[in-house]
């Protein structure tokens, strides 16, 4: 059996709802934590009993493959016993409430829970209702932390630094929580962010978050270091946001014409899953410069970090 982690890091919270409310060294602390688990998810054996005991369940109102079989993955990893509920299962589908269902799950004395919500704000209702840990999974628009988390991991492993970087978030920025985490996190530890998107999708006052803004990929590319497109989020949308796919991708799609916009050892990331030919070329995608597969392989490490990290913070310990 492996060895207990060596980084004996504790997180400053009982929950994970948000990059905001982390400080630099509740980040770096879990990027560090999580560098151990890359270590070791590429070994054989790649379990430890941390969480040997613990019950993790994985609650998903909206359907994510990747983020729910990282989260299952991470905790069973960890030694946990992981239990998956998705909405179309569960008695939400026969007008259960969102409290009816937290204090039906509290009954049922979990350690972890791990929650995916479509609407903001939905998770932090859910925490205040239940005696564990919870760990956002993306609520609507607002934050999905341990994205951040792992394109932050995945940064700092391929740029040895993230302080001083230029980073480029394009796309769909008013409906994604993928953004709002990444600029919050990538502020904090130095970084200069910078959206680019049609006026349509950014959101009103974006500039308050300390962010640069730019309406056109030449622009908006120039001189960055990292360019991170965002997925058109069309099942958030209600209304015409833009003109067609086709145009979209003309103007805002990233090619290898728009790549060049930006320094000539920049690194691509996507949080996935990616629409080709919507915003991102397959040339692209699967070029020298993608790090998109990489970031599957560190959301796994992060997921392993958070769990660990909240864990310590349990009873009986």
């Amino acid at each position: 059996m492996n060895s207990p982690a060596k980084t004996s890091f504790v997180l400053s919270q009982k929950h994970l709802l948000g990059i905001e409310g982390l400080t630099v060294e509740d980040i770096t602390g879990l990027l560090d934590l999580a560098e151990e688990f890359v270590i070791l998810n590429r070994q054989i054996e790649k379990k430890r009993t941390t969480l040997r005991g613990r019950t993790q369940i994985n609650l998903f109102f909206e359907v994510s493959t990747r983020t729910q079989s990282s989260f299952e993955l991470a905790g069973k990893r960890l030694g946990a016993d992981v239990m998956n509920m998705s909405a179309s299962s569960s008695s939400m589908r026969k007008g259960e409430t969102l409290m009816d269902t937290a204090v039906t799950l509290n009954a049922m004395h979990p350690d972890l829970i791990v929650v995916r919500h479509h609407a903001s704000g939905a998770v932090a209702l859910l925490a205040r209702k239940v005696d564990c840990s919870v760990i956002n999974a993306g609520d609507g628009a607002h934050e999905h932390p341990t994205q951040a988390l792992l394109d932050a991991l995945t940064i700092r492993r391929n740029k040895g630094r993230i302080e001083g970087l230029t980073v480029a978030i394009c796309g769909d920025v008013l409906h994604s929580r993928v953004a709002r985490s990444n600029i919050i996190l990538l502020g904090a530890m130095g970084a200069r962010v910078r959206v680019v998107a049609p006026s349509t999708l950014l959101p009103p006052g974006i500039e308050r978050m300390g962010v640069e803004v730019a309406r056109d990929m030449r622009e908006g590319l120039n001189g960055a270091d990292i360019v991170m497109m965002l997925r058109l989020q069309r099942e958030r949308m209600n209304g015409s946001y833009v003109p067609s796919v086709s145009e979209y991708f003309h103007y805002f799609g990233l090619d290898e014409k728009k790549l060049s916009y930006a320094k000539p050892d920049a690194l691509v990331m996507h949080p996935g899953p990616m629409n080709r030919g919507v915003e991102i070329d397959s040339i692209v995608a699967d070029g020298a410069h993608s790090l998109i597969r990489e970031q599957v392989e560190m959301g796994v490490a992060v997921r392993m970090a958070v769990l660990e990290a909240l864990s310590r913070n349990l009873p009986n310990a």
